[in-house]
This record gives C-alpha cells, sequence and structure tokens, in this order.
C-alpha cells in the first residue's frame, strides 16, 4: 500500500525537474497539461534505471535481465489495474495511448458486428480519436454515424442523447472529461441509459485519468481508454481495459510475435490475455514509467489531487473572467482542469505566441476538437489547463500576460 503524504504544491512541484527552468528569461508557467502532463522524477528515473539495470526484452526470455524486464514491465500493468479497479490485470491491455485503444474496439469489436444501416452513437465533444476511427468504420461497413448534443455551457444534453438510444446503436463513445471544455460527463449515467438497450458503451478517458479516480467498474461502462502521458507517465504507452469475457470473445487485431501461442504455415491459434492484443515487443521502459506514475498519483491521493486542482481552476476562472473582452468557451457546472477562451480579436496563434515571451505556455488551435469549435463559431482557441503542479500565482503571471497582449492589441 502507497503511503499518502499531505498535499503541498511546493513540494510536489520540486517533483519535476523541468520546472525550474526558464523560458525567455521567465520562470516557466506550464499551463498545457491537458496536451501532455509533466515528468515528475520518479517517473524519469525509473526509465533511467530500467535502460541502466535491466533492459531486455520480456516474456519467454529465461535469461536474468528478461526475466527483471518482464517483472516490471508487468508490474505496471499490474499497478495500473488495481488504480482502476480492474477485476485482474488479464483485462488491461498495453497499447500507445488512448487513439489505439479506440482503433482497437473499432476494429476488433465492433467491425465484426456492423451491418449496413446500423449506427454508432458519439457526442458532440469528442476529441477527433472518438470520432475519426468510427467514420472509417463506417465508411467500411455502411453503418452510420450519429451525434448527440450540447448545449451552449459546454454540457451533454442528456434527455437528446437517452432519446437517440435505440437497438439500431452498436456503440456509444464518450468523453469521460473534455479536453477542450473541461466539462466531466455523468458517465454512470450514460453506460446506465445505454444498458437499457444493450448498447456497449466506450469511454475516453484519457483528460479523466490525472484529475479524478476512475473505477472502471463502478461506472459499468464496457471499454475505457487511457494514455500515460496525460497521467505524468512516458508517452507512447497508453492502455484498453475491457471485461476478461469480452476480451476472449474479440479477435486479435495486429499479428505477429507474441500474441500467438502456436504458427504453422496453415494455422496460427491465439496467445492468452492480454497477450493476444500486444503483438511485437512492447513499450517496455513506458509499462515502467507508466507503473512508476500510477505510484506517485496514489502517494499524492486523488481526493488531494482534486481539491487543489479545483481550488486552482476556480480561482483561474474568476480571473480570466474579469478580463475585459475574454470569453471563456466551456462554462458547465462540473468542470476539470481546463479553460478555454478567446481574447477580444486576438487571433489564439498571436497570443500564444505573446504570452510565451512571459514564460506561459499555453496550447492554441482547435485542440483535435474542430466540432466543438464550430458550434461555438470560433477558429480557435487559447487553453490553460492545469495539473497538480499549477499554483494561483502562476494564474496571476497568466492574467498579467493576457492583461499586457490586449493592451498591446489596442495600443
Amino acid at each position: 500500500m502507497t503511503t499518502k503524504i499531505p498535499f503541498d504544491v511546493q513540494r510536489v512541484r520540486a517533483d519535476f525537474p523541468i520546472l525550474q527552468r526558464t523560458v525567455h528569461g521567465k520562470p516557466l508557467v506550464y499551463l498545457d497539461t491537458a496536451a501532455s502532463a509533466q515528468r515528475p522524477l520518479a517517473v524519469i528515473e525509473a526509465t533511467d534505471r530500467f535502460y541502466r539495470e535491466h533492459n531486455a526484452n520480456v516474456h519467454r526470455g529465461v535469461h536474468t535481465l528478461s526475466q527483471e524486464a518482464t517483472d516490471l514491465y508487468e508490474g505496471g500493468r499490474r499497478r495500473l489495474a488495481a488504480h482502476i479497479n480492474a477485476a485482474s490485470e488479464r483485462e488491461v491491455i498495453l497499447t500507445r495511448g488512448t487513439t489505439e485503444s479506440v482503433n482497437l474496439v473499432a476494429q476488433s469489436f465492433l467491425r465484426p458486428k456492423l451491418h449496413p444501416g446500423d449506427e454508432i452513437l458519439v457526442t458532440h465533444m469528442e476529441h477527433h480519436s472518438n470520432i475519426v476511427p468510427w467514420q472509417m468504420l463506417c465508411e467500411q461497413t455502411g453503418a452510420v454515424l450519429k451525434v448527440a448534443p450540447i448545449n451552449q455551457r459546454g454540457e451533454l444534453e442528456l434527455d437528446a442523447l437517452e432519446a437517440m438510444l435505440s437497438e439500431r446503436v452498436q456503440l456509444l463513445g464518450v468523453v469521460h472529461i473534455s479536453n477542450a471544455l473541461g466539462t466531466i460527463n455523468p458517465v454512470a449515467e450514460v453506460c446506465r441509459l445505454a444498458r437499457r438497450f444493450d448498447i456497449p458503451v466506450l469511454v475516453d478517458g484519457a483528460q479523466a485519468m490525472p484529475h479524478t479516480h476512475v473505477d472502471v467498474q463502478a461506472l459499468g461502462c464496457d471499454f475505457y481508454c487511457l494514455s500515460g502521458h496525460k497521467m505524468y507517465g512516458p508517452t507512447g504507452i497508453g492502455a484498453l481495459w475491457a471485461r476478461e469475457a469480452t476480451l476472449e470473445e474479440m479477435p486479435p487485431w495486429q499479428g505477429g510475435g507474441e500474441m500467438i501461442e502456436r504458427v504453422t504455415f496453415e494455422k496460427s491459434t491465439w496467445n492468452r490475455l492480454p497477450a493476444k492484443f500486444e503483438a511485437g515487443t512492447p513499450n517496455i521502459a513506458g509499462g515502467v514509467g507508466l507503473g512508476a506514475a500510477v505510484e506517485y498519483l496514489e502517494g499524492l491521493g486523488t481526493d488531494a489531487i482534486e481539491a487543489h486542482e479545483n481550488a486552482v481552476l476556480t480561482y483561474a476562472t474568476e480571473k480570466l473572467a474579469a478580463i475585459e473582452g475574454l470569453r471563456i468557451i466551456g462554462t458547465a457546472a462540473k468542470k476539470a482542469g481546463v479553460i478555454s477562451f478567446t481574447l477580444g480579436e486576438i487571433h489564439p496563434h498571436d497570443l500564444g505566441t505573446i504570452v510565451d515571451h512571459y514564460g506561459v505556455a499555453l496550447r492554441t488551435g482547435h485542440h483535435c476538437t474542430m466540432p466543438v469549435m464550430q458550434f461555438f463559431n470560433v477558429p480557435a482557441t487559447a487553453r490553460a489547463s492545469f495539473g497538480l503542479y499549477n499554483t494561483v500565482e502562476e494564474v496571476d503571471v497568466l492574467v498579467d500576460a493576457l492583461e499586457r497582449t490586449r493592451a498591446m492589441f489596442q495600443a
């Protein structure tokens, strides 16, 4: 069991070496965690130690390094499985991230089931990763993509979604927390509604994992997808969770080494879970680092992280809303970690470039959510996204940089 210690943001910041650097001579204010979180020293050291002391290919090897590497890699899987309350580590398929996880479900689980006229339902606030794979699948099968609406606050219209559920819907894809709006969707309620029609639910959990407690069994979903780099782990590693019985019924998505039990030129048979879906040499160091990231988050405690981030978000919302000409895009009653905004007629790309000279790292653009931008009739937004290491003092730096930028364009 990981021992939790009181949340001290300054002590937490000391765990992240990159936060000590400067940008354009200013202290770095990193407000781009929704795109990719920074890494604590515990994750950096875990991956470094793997390469220095244990580097070898996993599974099947009988020599010491291979066995050590396997133990470390599978240890990361076990820790993640426990963290999301999976019934078994066999339910956790390690992938390159959320995008690959969605594509795996699309091609292995859903494609064999689809017929022309069948429906796939997503929401209007989805990331492209939870739109494009379903569009491709519709082109391949003749199925139809349907979209559940959102309101002007950036909230899911639950009644409208419920009205769209029917026997024709073969899968419902929903984001847990919107990367563009910060909206926290009522995933458990969505899953409850879908179960009335036996509709499988896939949840894009990339943004939820670093901000809130995720219990896949309590949510009642069928698939949960996540990315390591969003939750302070390495890039190129993530996971798909699904119930063991579901995974057993699904055919492999990719063929090659590791996912087989026996190969002849006449026929191949598949390995047991989770290997059946993990063809080829995996991102071993990534799996080790992902386990270290989970351990780090558990050490801080989800409740403490949420309380700190909510305080920063509330403060930032009040301060930004007071800036003349600033419009916040996404004002849901339940939000986490994200404020997207426009500032007068200043293009978000110009805004991001200017505030960078004050050391502030913002994301600008459509955030892989073009339909969201179209809904709010904006070409792009600037986005401040917060992590467990951000402070109200950094919000003040952002506000000052924005005020200076506004004054520059008014001059």
